[in-house]
């Protein structure tokens, strides 16, 4: 099978292969303790933003990319090549894969094999990888429990690699909104001007607090943050019940396009929606109520969605759902696939579930 899509312009999630090693399943960023979806990437001196082209013109493929469990992926794509990362599987704090294509994958392990002095050990709290390139280093967001406030909570890692290693030698998490029930799913973007900002959801649903998504500038290494956090959007409509996670901005012309999964991991009904924002930093506003991205035959619980544009210039999204009729561990999977996303009057439209579609000749 020739290769799909071998170069690559920008940024944001995916992954692995059909004749990989098994996963063993893994609790989402999105587990009773806490919920969660993934993030993100460039490949330039200088962060590429994560713009939406105006139609999809690419070939077609065959979902799931990857059958066996990948939950919360995100793809960054670098030198012609695809990496992908997910939540934690097994002793993995950190899943990464590659492809040249889109098509075939190969496993390459873990891309954090350390977790920092402030996380407590793995036992599947680490959670939702967005991953950019700033310059020549690399840049990853995760989520572990802090020991300290017992809580889940969002740390930022560095590499001189994509596959890794990434090491957080800090002491403390980078956003841990405790009295809001602690931090997760960071997704990071960089907009057309070169920006970076990173998005999150705090994770009130552990504890009895509501849940909103927000955004934060970050400085040019995306290291630290600057300015204050916004929230840009709770929930607000019935299919969102019990909560929204899972963050993730696109651009496209002069607007700016929040992704966000909602109702719950582990069910049928989890979904994806959107909300369009003025700034990177809101106001925003959600023009559907019900979800753009929802169930089908074919892709059950579909979210923890990422985007990235891939080597023809297409806006891509990525994204886990349940594998046929298994829905919830410990039997059923998160199956990564991906969908191509265009915009007609302002509005995101996503193809669908694409199981049926022919495999590249």
């Amino acid at each position: 099978m020739p290769p799909w899509r071998t170069a690559i312009v920008a940024v944001m999630a995916l992954a692995v292969s059909a004749c990989g090693p098994t996963a063993s399943p893994a609790p989402n960023s999105g587990a009773p303790t806490g919920t969660s979806g993934p993030a993100t990437p460039a490949t330039s001196a200088e962060a590429s933003p994560t713009t939406a082209p105006a139609s999809f013109s690419g070939p077609t493929y065959l979902n799931p990319i990857y059958s066996r469990d990948f939950p919360d992926p995100h793809v960054l794509p670098v030198d012609g090549t695809y990496y992908a990362y997910s939540t934690n599987a097994g002793t993995t704090n950190v899943p990464v894969i590659t492809s040249p294509d889109l098509v075939s994958w190969e496993r390459v392990g873990d891309a954090m094999p350390a977790l920092p002095s402030w996380a407590m050990p793995n036992f599947g709290n680490t959670w939702a990888p967005g991953v950019i390139q700033i310059g020549e280093k690399f840049v990853l967001y995760f989520v572990a429990r802090d020991a300290q406030a017992d809580l889940q909570c969002i740390g930022v890692a560095t590499a001189d690699a994509p596959d890794g290693p990434y090491r957080d030698d800090s002491d403390a998490p980078f956003i841990c909104q405790a009295d809001l029930g602690g931090s997760i799913d960071a997704y990071p973007f960089a907009d057309d001007d070169g920006k970076l900002y990173v998005y999150w959801k705090n994770d009130g649903n552990c504890c009895g607090k509501s849940v909103g998504l927000w955004g934060q500038t970050l400085t040019d290494d995306g290291l630290t943050l600057t300015g204050e956090a916004v929230q840009l959007i709770q929930r607000d409509q019935p299919w969102e019940i019990p909560l929204i996670e899972n963050p993730a901005m696109v651009r496209h012309e002069d607007s700016y396009y929040l992704f966000y999964s909602g109702n719950w991991w582990s069910g049928p009904d989890y979904a994806v929606g959107y909300a369009v924002c003025e700034t990177a930093l809101g106001p925003c506003d959600k023009p559907i109520r019900e979800p753009l991205f929802s169930y089908t035959s074919t892709a059950t619980g579909p979210g923890g969605q990422a985007f990235f544009v891939d080597a023809d210039g297409d806006l891509v999204m990525a994204y886990h759902a349940w594998t046929g009729s298994q829905v919830g561990y410990p039997n059923g999977m998160r199956s990564l696939r991906i969908e191509p996303v265009a915009f007609e009057n302002g509005a995101p439209v996503i193809e669908g579930p694409t199981t049926d579609r022919q495999p590249l000749p």
